[in-house]
């Protein structure tokens, strides 16, 4: 179970989770805790799930995961039959019922995904046979189970595609450097065009080029139909001596040809075909039915997944061991009779087996014949009822009667060979992915075990090292089968080089005279560019210190401005008091005296304000540097709170077994006593 909850944790830290959990943290959590853990590992897979199941009802809830648990068809541990115990945990949020989910969620999480998308779209609506009898209703229905297959048909497609390699970045990549290509050839022929112009009678020289290219692909269109006129004549050489073979074998068998021959032929086929009724035919159709009853069976039966195949192979190996058993016990009681008998057995199995055989490779010849002969027949009937008389003669038919024969013969063994080599892909493919399965759990014990044995990655570094000699070894192979080809390639580029040397030389004299010119352009453009530099860092140091003093100007003037606005309402405001109030001043002194110590209470009240947003401002900032380091220091402490509390919570458990124990050892001791 440790393990389990441990796979859980790791899982649920991981993207796209990241819940920080570790073992106390998540065994410690409440039961509406962890229903909300299985409804976000549920969200992950189903984005349907993605609800708060505490602004959802406890039945919807449980309603909603078993619906979905059914869908990925996950099987509760226990007997099938405690159904209402699993619901009930469900809602309770039990742990022995919410951590094996989490468990089997977390283990086959990208499979589960695919499986509630393909749910969505292939689960069928469950219609009444009634409402079915609508003809509306049952057109709408049947579109809907041809949309399906449809999707069926498409998402398969798009599976292949996937698998295949084929990888949209790789293809964008091909596209944009096919398109920087096609940029540079554009320009190097712009270039040459350039060039050419300079060139006397260059029109006619670009014609002369053009009449050569079209000649030299006419020259290797006729080189490819004189190879396929050869193709063609050693085919028709070949086809005329299996004519000249086969007219051969037919003036033969016209000579041999007598009523007693023809006796024993006819004697042949009847025989052949009595067998055929009577032993092979109802031999097929019993195993035919056999076979259907297995499928309807198989059919009938759950879905089985690996615990149940593991199952099956544990039979199959105790009916294996009774078989090999029983054939011991047989060979130790090795009765001599029978082993008289066992030859003629032997025998007599050898030569079912062959007539077997030679039946059904007779059964397909006929079936294979009585399919030509009928294309035969509407192609005869085809050819007489445009031209109005037969084309193919009867020898001719017989002939080609013949040579589809032996096509028909090579076709049925190649048709074998590819029935065979698809069941055995088959079994292959449902090998490898059960090996899979097996090698990505062995891969995750080996990875745990590592980690407790701290050598975490060592099964990886490993097998790189394997891989590497492997590699290695395969790479001195082909360097030792290369050597004689990378000599030959050395001397065939040798002479492609001196080749391209002669006709490069023109080219590098006029590039030597380019190169003088772009030295002398670029020292030109490294002068300009410095003074241009120069010129620009002065330009920008001067910007920069007008916009100082502007932006020195612009406060200076808001600040004056708020002066003014000051100054103006104490103004109106003592304005307006002073014609409220002439009956309380007599005289204008007392008035000034009335405003000045208004005036000293404001400045007062002003300053006052200001010391206390400094302090204020000077506070801010000590607790925004020690935000971080007081953060983690609570988090610290309330680590070391849970920790006590569980010591305390084992220590209370330990107290009371201990009590227990002492009062059943009393119990004893006063039994004894008695």
């Amino acid at each position: 179970m440790s393990e389990h909850l441990k796979l859980i944790v790791e899982q649920l830290n991981k993207e796209p989770f990241r819940k920080s959990f570790n073992l106390i943290t998540f065994d410690s959590l409440e039961p509406m805790q962890l229903l909300q853990v299985l409804n976000d590992v549920l969200a992950e897979i189903d984005p349907k799930q993605d609800i708060d199941i505490r602004e959802e009802m406890p039945e919807q809830t449980v309603k909603r995961m078993c619906s979905l648990l059914g869908l990925l068809k996950y099987k509760p541990p226990g007997s099938p039959s405690d159904v209402s115990g699993f619901r009930q945990g469900l809602v309770m949020g039990s742990k022995p019922v919410i951590h094996p989910i989490l468990h089997w969620l977390l283990q086959r999480l990208p499979e589960l995904k695919k499986r509630a998308y393909l749910a969505h779209f292939l689960v069928k609506l469950d219609v009444p046979s009634e409402f079915l009898q609508d003809d509306v209703v049952g057109e709408i229905y049947h579109q809907y189970e041809e949309l399906v297959e449809a999707f069926k048909t498409y998402h398969r497609e798009c599976e292949q595609l996937r698998s295949s390699g084929f990888s949209t970045a790789d293809i964008r990549k091909d596209i944009s450097t096919m398109e920087v290509e096609k940029d540079q050839l554009i320009n190097n022929v712009e270039k040459l065009k350039k060039r050419v112009e300079t060139v006397a009678n260059h029109q006619r020289m670009l014609e002369q080029a053009r009449l050569l290219r079209v000649e030299e692909e006419r020259e290797s269109s006729l080189s490819n139909q004189k190879l396929e006129q050869k193709n063609q004549l050693f085919q028709a050489e070949q086809r005329l001596l299996r004519a000249q073979q086969q007219l051969k074998d037919l003036r033969q068998a016209a000579a041999d040809a007598n009523p007693e021959s023809l006796m024993k032929r006819l004697e042949e086929e009847i025989k052949i075909n009595s067998y055929m009724v009577s032993e092979k035919l109802p031999k097929e159709l019993e195993s035919v039915r056999c076979t259907v009853e297995y499928l309807k069976k198989v059919l009938s039966e759950p879905a089985m997944g690996q615990a149940d195949l593991v199952q099956l192979e544990d039979k199959i190996k105790d009916v294996n061991s009774q078989i090999n058993h029983l054939i011991e016990k047989k060979m130790i009681r090795n009765d001599p009779i029978d082993d008289k008998l066992t030859l003629y057995r032997q025998q007599a199995a050898i030569i079912t087996r062959k007539k077997e055989s030679k039946a059904e490779e007779l059964q397909e010849a006929r079936e294979e014949l009585a399919a030509l002969e009928r294309e035969l027949s509407q192609r005869t009937n085809q050819t007489s009822g445009s031209d109005g008389q037969e084309v193919i003669r009867y020898d001719e038919l017989n002939r080609l009667v013949v040579r589809l024969r032996s096509k028909s013969t090579a076709y049925k063994k190649k048709r074998q060979e590819i029935a065979e080599m698809k069941a055995e892909y088959g079994v292959l493919q449902w090998t490898e992915e059960n090996l899979k399965e097996k090698h990505e759990s062995v891969q995750q014990k080996l990875q745990s075990v590592e980690a407790e044995k701290g050598i975490s990655g060592y099964s990886n570094t490993q097998e790189e090292l394997e891989k590497m000699s492997a590699m290695k070894s395969e790479l001195d192979e082909k360097k030792g089968r290369t050597l004689d080809d990378m000599s030959e390639m050395v001397k065939k580029l040798n002479s492609m080089i001196s080749e391209k040397k002669t006709a490069l030389a023109p080219v590098i004299k006029e590039l030597r005279s380019l190169r003088q010119g772009y030295q002398e352009v670029s020292q030109e453009y490294e002068e300009k560019k410095a003074q241009y530099e120069s010129c620009a860092a002065g330009l920008e140091s001067n910007r920069s210190k007008l916009e100082q003093d502007v932006k020195a100007l612009r406060e200076e003037t808001a600040q004056k401005e708020n002066q003014y606005h000051y100054t103006n309402s104490m103004t109106e405001a003592s304005t307006s008091s002073v014609r409220g109030e002439n009956t309380k001043f007599n005289c204008p002194s007392e008035l000034f005296r009335c405003l000045y110590l208004c005036r000293e209470v404001y400045l007062k009240k002003i300053s006052e304000q200001e010391l206390l947003g400094k302090k204020l401002r000077e506070e801010q900032k000590v607790v925004r540097e020690s935000h971080a380091a007081n953060m983690e220091q609570v988090k610290l402490w309330k680590d070391l709170e849970q920790l006590m509390e569980c010591k305390r919570q084992c220590f209370i458990r330990a107290q009371s077994q201990a009590s227990i124990g002492q009062v059943i050892q009393e119990g004893g001791e006063d039994r004894l006593v008695l």
